[in-house]
């Protein structure tokens, strides 16, 4: 049973000084998570042809970029792309809320729990939620100034919705072991040079490599319902995390917050082709309509319900009453 990979540990042994008695969701969840086979190893001939097939079509593309231009390609960015055209274009109006703040201010404070003092004791929720806080308030980037100008009220709300979403992760996942090698907002671009980068932010990741044997678990935490896009997200990573360590992840998981409940897939050669063709379809659009300014296609779905010009739009006007009829 090697320490660096969760999916074979099992639960401490009753009495022990690692031991805690897992929820019933727990156990659900370390089972999900768990190692069901023997160990994995991919093909080394496989990996080094994805990655080769990876750098050709990134280099292949760069060749159509000016010498100014640069292209990030994150799993928003391929996403958006790929549905509507017309809607990704949009100018980003994005803003900071209480909405939207909770799920970054959540992932510092669990970034937080993973490394806090075992001789400081066990945090509460609201400890992380505070600390998390006020971190963010000192920082230089993004979020700070935000935070830093909350009104009390606003902070009140902002603790509050924050602290539910940290009390759910401590109540439905296993607690997070030191010998599983936990890491929180892991970092992953690729390549290291070139006018286009491949980016992702991964929010939990648990074990780690050991010579070519995969071991590696990458987790998203969501909240609301589970969506194909989740999936997607995770075989971006997937492979991002193939061509960057040259070691592919054993499995991918999203865990869902509200409902406590895990999807894990385990990481194939199927999904890492199908990884990479979607992103180097997403790359091509991408360069078409930011780079050489094609006229770009407009399409229907989800999506229309929050487009900033879905008023204007018959093809998104007439989607949203066909979906609304049928509800």
């Amino acid at each position: 049973m090697g320490d660096a990979d969760p999916t074979t540990i099992t639960t401490p042994a009753a009495g022990g000084p690692d031991a805690e008695e897992l929820t019933p969701v727990q156990q659900r969840t370390l089972a999900v998570l768990r190692r069901s086979g023997e160990p994995l190893e991919f093909d080394p001939l496989f990996v080094d042809e994805i990655r080769a097939a990876a750098r050709d079509s990134v280099d292949e593309v760069s060749r159509r970029l000016g010498d100014d231009d640069e292209l990030w390609v994150s799993k928003h960015r391929i996403a958006t792309v790929l549905d509507c055209e017309e809607h990704h274009l949009q100018p980003d109006e994005f803003a900071w809320s209480a909405a939207n703040a909770t799920g970054t201010i959540a992932h510092k404070a669990i970034e937080l729990l993973v490394s806090w003092p075992t001789r400081r004791g066990r945090p509460t929720p609201i400890d992380l939620v505070d600390e998390a806080l006020a971190r963010l308030a000192a920082d230089t980037r993004g979020i700070s100034e935000w935070v830093a100008a909350l009104s009390p009220a606003d902070e009140a709300e902002v603790r509050s919705r924050t602290t539910v979403r940290v009390t759910q992760f401590l109540e439905s996942f296993p607690p997070l072991r030191r010998n599983w090698a936990p890491v929180t907002e892991a970092s992953l671009r690729w390549p290291v040079s070139g006018s286009i980068t491949l980016a992702g932010k991964v929010d939990l990741q648990i074990g780690r490599p050991s010579g070519r044997q995969s071991r590696k678990v990458i987790i998203d935490l969501k909240t609301g319902r589970p969506n194909a896009r989740h999936r997607q997200d995770l075989a971006f990573y997937a492979l991002l995390e193939t061509l960057v360590r040259e070691v592919p992840p054993r499995k991918v998981a999203t865990f869902y917050l509200d409902a406590a409940d895990a999807h894990a897939d385990d990481v194939t050669e199927g999904m890492l082709e199908s990884a990479l063709r979607r992103t180097i379809d997403a790359i091509h659009a991408l360069v078409e309509l930011e780079i050489e300014h094609r006229t770009p296609v407009r399409r229907p779905g989800a999506g229309c319900r929050w487009c900033p010009i879905a008023a204007g739009c018959a093809e998104g006007t007439a989607h949203l009453a066909a979906r609304d009829a049928d509800l």
